[in-house]
């Protein structure tokens, strides 16, 4: 059952992103909407001013002052109107960071659980479909806001006028002709409300087959190359084609259905419109109103019909963004529940730490399959371990586990004799400097990611950018470190090569001057010759550090002291090189042999 209160929570967690938006849009709703009310006053002032023979003078006055009322209002509108504007894009960008902030803040097995990703695409998906959820909601407030303003305004003039009807010996007729108006109003209110509800799901088809579409078109851009070569385009028009006719037999559908619903919504809201100027009319062919109260009053009555429909559609509006606004609460509402620990890792200069692997086994959420089974290793202080193993063997759920980016299913992880999840979370991940095989640089200044922060050591930057082979590449950058990557943000940014941005990486993990260095495959894209002299090269600047190198190709192990084979998710071998490739039945052998090829 959906909660009651999904909106008004949702509120007020939007609100608070920059509380002073909606008082600042107010504000500027009440002036904008001032203006018709008053010059629809002046306007039948002036009229009956004319009509009953005043002074020029007088009429002259008039004019005058809404002129000046109306300047004043303008001026102060606009500059609402800035405010505004400019108060709204920091409630945006503070809200586009909250929900950024949200997904940073979330456990890492979190970000990897299917269902929270779908979760969070769906967030996306829905704010790009008629723009569902907090814009969606803060569009059908503003509008409620603006219907509220007009209500008030209307009801206000309008008493004037009810009060000169009470007045006359027709009281009666006034009444019932004001009853019909409303009632008019109120059924176009509830046919609106009726059609929007049963046309939405159908909008909601529309908008997903366009997004599906824009995704087709896109992944289609992706993969041009292989349109060419394989002359695919006689296909992709095909498909393109079928989508178009899918899209426009469903907009049609929705548009048909769109304007039945419409013609009783149209109809008795020209009724309630009649209704409103025969009162006018008549009261004042009996002479209950001035001549100029035909502007005046018909032009209130319409501004209320309209309000009171507005508020009600603005309503149902909101009733129905609910279930997408469900859905970002939560994702808001995610609790992370990997204990953060609260024991203080010792900082040791001499760096000893010793981690050891008791009984572990993984199983990723949704997997019927562990993918480690009872894992059973340490590593030692200063040693360079290398893991290796076919793709899918556990090497990188190994690294997850060891960086405390997941925490074990079963089993523990041993750091200096305490288990790893009670020392704190943040403390612990500073032990370690990582190159992930899927590594990313930032569109930031080179030295901003070498340092991973907003300051830099320039004279260690340079030091190591070299001693990772970065240093004739970096002779070459205009402005040093100062030099922005990439062009996403900057026209001067400079576009580095694959192989380039492997170094970068490499730099920035020595950076850290972190005890634990782990290199994860960040080089599967090279050859396997240009992956042995990188990791030679890494070894050599590691200096006293344990190391440990993830590979499944084989010619980073020839220097490591001990070599741990993965396979089916456990260890299946563990020794050097030398010792490892004697055991010809052993799963090493088998891996060596098939690559020796490559190292000859």
């Amino acid at each position: 059952m959906r909660n009651k209160n999904v909106t008004w929570r949702a509120l007020k967690m939007y609100h608070g992103f920059h509380p002073a938006y909606f008082p600042i849009k107010g504000l500027a709703i009440l002036l904008s909407n001032f203006s018709p009310y008053f010059n629809l006053w002046m306007s039948a002032e002036i009229v009956t001013a004319l009509y009953q023979g005043r002074s020029k003078e007088e009429v002259y006055l008039l004019a005058a002052a809404t002129l000046l009322v109306n300047l004043f209002v303008r001026i102060v509108e606009a500059f609402m109107g800035w405010a505004a504007k400019n108060s709204l894009e920091i409630l945006e960008n503070n809200q586009e960071l909250a929900f950024y902030n949200k997904t940073l803040s979330l456990d890492y097995d979190k970000l990897e659980d299917p269902k929270i990703r779908q979760l969070r695409r769906k967030i996306v998906e829905n704010s790009w479909i008629n723009s569902y959820g907090v814009v969606h909601m803060r569009l059908q407030i503003e509008g409620l806001m603006a219907d509220l303003v007009k209500l008030v305004f209307s009801l206000i003039l309008m008493a004037e006028m009810v009060s000169l009807m009470m007045r006359t010996s027709f009281q009666w007729l006034g009444l019932l002709l004001l009853a019909l108006m409303f009632g008019a109003a109120a059924l176009a209110i509830i046919s609106d409300n009726v059609g929007n509800r049963k046309i939405s799901a159908q909008w909601d088809k529309s908008g997903e087959l366009m997004l599906w579409e824009n995704q087709f078109s896109a992944g289609t851009q992706l993969q041009g190359m292989d349109n060419r070569i394989y002359r695919q385009q006689l296909l992709l028009n095909k498909l393109e084609k079928q989508l178009n006719d899918e899209h426009l037999r469903i907009f049609s559908a929705v548009c048909k259905k769109s304007f039945l619903y419409s013609v009783p919504n149209v109809v008795l809201s020209r009724l309630s419109g009649l209704f409103a100027c025969l009162i006018v009319c008549l009261y004042c062919i009996i002479g209950a109103f001035p001549i100029g109260s035909i502007i005046k009053y018909v032009g209130y009555l319409e501004g209320l019909m309209n309000s009171i429909k507005g508020i009600f559609l603005k309503i149902g509006g909101l009733k129905i963004n609910e279930r997408f606004l469900e859905t970002w609460l939560e994702y808001f509402d995610i609790k992370n529940d990997m204990y953060q620990g609260s024991l203080a890792v010792e900082k040791r200069s001499d760096g000893q730490y010793e981690i050891l692997f008791r009984n572990v086994s993984f199983r990723y959420a949704g997997s019927d399959e562990d993918a480690l089974k009872h894992i059973n290793l340490s590593l030692r202080v200063g040693e360079r371990l290398a893991v290796v193993g076919m793709n899918g063997s556990g090497k990188t759920t190994f690294i997850k586990l060891l960086c405390r980016l997941y925490d074990p299913t079963e089993g523990e992880v041993i750091l200096n004799d305490f288990n790893v999840r009670k020392y704190d979370y943040r403390q612990y991940l500073e032990l370690f400097s990582v190159v992930f095989q899927d590594y990313n640089l930032l569109s930031v200044p080179l030295g901003n990611n070498v340092a991973s922060a907003a300051q830099w050591d320039q004279e260690r930057a340079e030091r190591l950018l070299r001693q990772a082979g970065f240093g004739e590449r970096y002779e070459k950058m205009p402005k040093g470190l100062e030099t922005p990557l990439y062009k996403d943000f900057d026209e001067d940014g400079v576009n580095v090569s694959g192989g380039e941005a492997q170094k970068i990486a490499l730099a920035r993990a020595l950076y850290r001057d972190a005890p634990f260095i782990i290199l994860d495959e960040p080089t599967a894209a090279l050859d396997p010759i240009a992956e042995a002299e990188i990791y030679a090269r890494f070894d050599e600047i590691v200096g006293d550090r344990t190391a440990i190198y993830i590979s499944h190709r084989l010619s980073s192990c020839r220097f490591c002291d001990r070599i741990a084979v993965f396979d089916g998710g456990r260890i299946v071998q563990m020794g050097t090189h030398e010792e490892l490739l004697a055991d010809e039945g052993g799963r090493y052998y088998e891996l060596w042999q098939a690559q020796a090829q490559y190292y000859a």
